[in-house]
Formats: C-alpha cells, sequence, structure tokens
C-alpha cells in the first residue's frame, strides 16, 4: 500500500521517517518531492578503457549549485535531504513529470530498502540532442513509500548504508567479486 500525505506528515511527526531538512510543501498527494544536492560524479572517460562490474570505477567529482549534462550523457548526483526508513517501509525514487519531459532520465536503481539511511544517489541521464542544465535545490525526484507486511527481520546494512553526497558503484564489492 502507498503512503498517502496524511501518513507521511504523520510518520515525519513521529520521528519514524526523517528527511532531513523537511519542507512541508514538497509532500504532494502520495509522495514527497526531494531536491538535487550540490556534488556529482561523472566516470572519468580517459582513465579506462572499458566499465567492468568488478573493477572500481574512476570518477570525477564535480561541486557547485549547477552542472550541465551533455547530450546523451550519465551522471551521478545526490539528493539534498538525508533520510532515514524505518524498518517496515520501503520505498522507490522516481523522476518528476514535469523534468522527464524535459528528457532528463532519473534512477536510483529503482529501490530504497526498510532501514536504509543516508543521503540518495540519482542516476541522471540527458536523452536530449542538446545540453541540460540543472541547479541544486530544485526538486528532481519524489520518493513513493510503501508498507511491507511486516516489519523486516534483517534491516538494510549494506555497502551504501548511512552514505553521504554522491556515492559511485561498488558493485566491485559485491559478494560475486570478493574471494
Amino acid at each position: 500500500m502507498i503512503l498517502s500525505d496524511k501518513k507521511i506528515r504523520e510518520l515525519i511527526e513521529k520521528k519514524d521517517l526523517i528527511i532531513d531538512p523537511f519542507t512541508e510543501k514538497n509532500i504532494q498527494s502520495a509522495s514527497i518531492d526531494l531536491k538535487l544536492g550540490k556534488d556529482f560524479l561523472v566516470v572519468d572517460y580517459h582513465a579506462i578503457n572499458y566499465l567492468s562490474l568488478d573493477k572500481e570505477v574512476p570518477y570525477i567529482k564535480k561541486e557547485g549549485s549547477k552542472i550541465v549534462i551533455p547530450p546523451h550523457h550519465f551522471v551521478l548526483g545526490t539528493i539534498e535531504e538525508y533520510i532515514k526508513i524505518p524498518d517496515y517501509l520501503t520505498g522507490r525514487v522516481e523522476g518528476r513529470s514535469s523534468i522527464g519531459r524535459r528528457g532528463l532520465f532519473i534512477q536510483n536503481a529503482g529501490w530504497i530498502d526498510p532501514g536504509f539511511e543516508g543521503n540518495i544517489t540519482l542516476e541522471l541521464y540527458n536523452s536530449n540532442e542538446l545540453p541540460l542544465e540543472i541547479i541544486s535545490g530544485r526538486r528532481i525526484c519524489q520518493l513513493v513509500l510503501q508498507y511491507t507486511d511486516q516489519p523486516v527481520q534483517n534491516p538494510y546494512n549494506g555497502k551504501y548504508q548511512k552514505q553521504k553526497g554522491t556515492t559511485g558503484s561498488m558493485a566491485h564489492k559485491d559478494v560475486e567479486n570478493v574471494s
């Protein structure tokens, strides 16, 4: 069951759901809008010949109040808010329709596990034939929350727990790659 605006407010007031900083006007009917942060990671294509799932990715960090994403390019960004999801909720990040209609695709690998805490890293893709400028502080995506059928036995405690700022892929640390 997807949470309503009333339930989201209630959970924030009870401090079961933490969104910091919290902006009341960002609560929508069945989601809460989140704002773009100020740091970004871009793959350093000059440092490697190809990407691999079992090797660390070299990134170039970019900081500032805006970034211009070239046509058909991929950038990692983050949300401004630090969130903490209780062990009985799960969430997913969806791009805002108004932003998607400008050709910016927004993902976060689609899922926020119960117990996750940190800044959410966003995968940003400019599908346009022109560069696209995005500015920090703008509402960029929305968090949709759902109940699990009961509190989970094993809340999230993975490699992205308590991440701050934009965090690059850690697929090279997956169990498949650890000997």
